[in-house]
């Protein structure tokens, strides 16, 4: 993987890149099996207490929402320095798996719902970004732009080339989203090349409404955040939603070239990091 593999099957991270701040929030990588376990609580919380997920056993004996990627990613995180420095300040999370991270699971998450193959051998380094999310006390918009930040200092860091990922709407019925679902296939599917599409067993078909009668205006105002943050990127999104029953959620696939990443966070965030650095 990276610098930070897993130490004898243990996670223990060293962030790349020094902590990125803004007021009493700090972006980075998580360090330690404590800050991963926090991670964790965070997303089981948001997922499971919150969404309306259905945990397994194991992870509602845990209170812990984990896989086997968790042991070979990166875990970038939100704290708040108001509330501590540790595993207890953690208030937002996005989990990013490079592709030899992956390969040592055969394989990345996506590829359950997706046929990624295509980004698989893309010519440039790829990445992965997963389960993302913010604790309830801070949705606004400052845990979420701390959060791009980072992924900016890392796709700079690593030199990443096209980074994808599945992203959640709530609920299980395609027909309830059926505007967001038309809107994103009619204005921002993604090139052949780069074009993800849900594996067929899986496949919900997104264009549900004629295109004469979505209005884009109202489109984006129901879209989650984080899926108008990939838009804001330049992002675009793969052929077929897919049903997470599990995670109550409809899914679809994101896809970013970050040559195609927008000057205003391309440009600031290059900006910051070199200074970081200085």
């Amino acid at each position: 993987m990276t610098a930070n593999a897993p130490i004898a099957g243990v996670s223990e991270w060293r962030s790349p890149f020094p902590e990125i701040r803004a007021g009493t929030l700090g972006v980075r990588l998580a360090i330690g099996a404590q800050e991963i376990d926090a991670v964790q609580a965070l997303r089981y919380r948001v997922f499971y207490q919150e969404m309306g997920a259905s945990p397994s056993a194991e992870a509602a004996a845990s209170a812990r929402d984990q896989d086997a990627f968790d042991a070979v990613a990166d875990h970038l995180i939100v704290v708040d320095h108001a509330i501590g420095s540790g595993p207890d300040s953690i208030v937002a999370t996005y989990r990013l798996v490079q592709a030899d991270a992956a390969a040592k699971l055969g394989g990345f998450y996506s590829a359950d719902e997706y046929d990624i193959s295509n980004l698989e051998h893309f010519q440039g380094r790829i990445l992965e970004l997963g389960r993302s999310c913010v604790d309830a006390g801070y949705r606004g918009r400052a845990a979420m732009q701390m959060l791009w930040r980072g992924i900016a200092a890392y796709i700079f860091h690593h030199r990443i080339d096209l980074m994808f990922g599945c992203a959640s709407l709530p609920g299980i019925d395609p027909d309830a989203i059926a505007l967001e679902l038309s809107y994103l296939y009619y204005n921002h599917l993604a090139p052949p090349a780069i074009r993800p599409r849900a594996l067929p067993h899986r496949y919900i078909e997104m264009r549900r409404i004629d295109p004469e009668a979505i209005d884009p205006r109202r489109a984006l105002g129901l879209l989650p955040p984080l899926i108008k943050g990939y838009l804001r990127l330049g992002g675009f999104v793969g052929d077929g939603a897919v049903i997470d029953a599990q995670f109550n959620t409809t899914d679809v696939a994101v896809v970013v070239k970050t040559d195609l990443v927008t000057d205003k966070y391309y440009r600031h965030y290059e900006r910051q990091l070199r200074d970081a650095l200085e």
